[in-house]
C-alpha cells in the first residue's frame, strides 16, 4: 500500500486521553455524535443513513480513506442502508481528540 496517503502529522502525532469536561466540549461541536459504553470502552458514535447499499458502501471506502489518511481508524457496523461509525482511541484508553477530528472528516464526507 502506498504510504503517501498518510499525513506526516497524522502518523507523528502523540495522543492523550480527554478529561470528561474535553469530551463534553468536544462532543457538543458535532451534530448527531453521541457517547457510548464506558472505562476503556468509551467511544463516540454516529448512524448514518442512505439510500440502498451502493450509496452505504460508497461513503464506507470514503470512511476507509480518511481514516487510513489520519492513522485513526473507526470500528465500522454495516448494514444495507446505515453504517455505525465508533471512534475511540485504544492506546490510550478513552478518547482522544484524534476521535473528534477524524469524525469531524468523516461528516464533511457528507456535506
Amino acid at each position: 500500500m502506498n504510504t503517501i496517503l498518510k499525513t506526516k502529522e497524522a502518523t507523528a502525532r502523540v495522543r492523550r486521553s480527554l478529561t470528561a469536561t474535553e469530551v463534553v466540549a468536544n462532543i457538543a461541536k458535532l451534530e448527531g455524535w453521541m457517547l457510548t459504553g464506558d472505562g476503556v470502552a468509551i467511544a463516540i458514535e454516529k448512524t448514518f443513513a442512505f439510500a440502498n447499499y451502493y450509496e452505504t458502501m460508497a461513503f464506507v471506502n470514503a470512511v476507509a480513506f480518511v481514516a487510513h489518511r489520519q492513522d485513526h481508524h473507526p470500528d465500522l457496523s454495516v448494514q444495507f442502508k446505515r453504517c455505525v461509525v465508533r471512534f475511540n482511541t485504544h492506546e490510550v484508553g478513552g478518547i482522544s481528540m484524534s476521535d473528534f477530528e477524524t469524525a469531524a472528516l468523516v461528516d464533511a464526507l457528507l456535506a
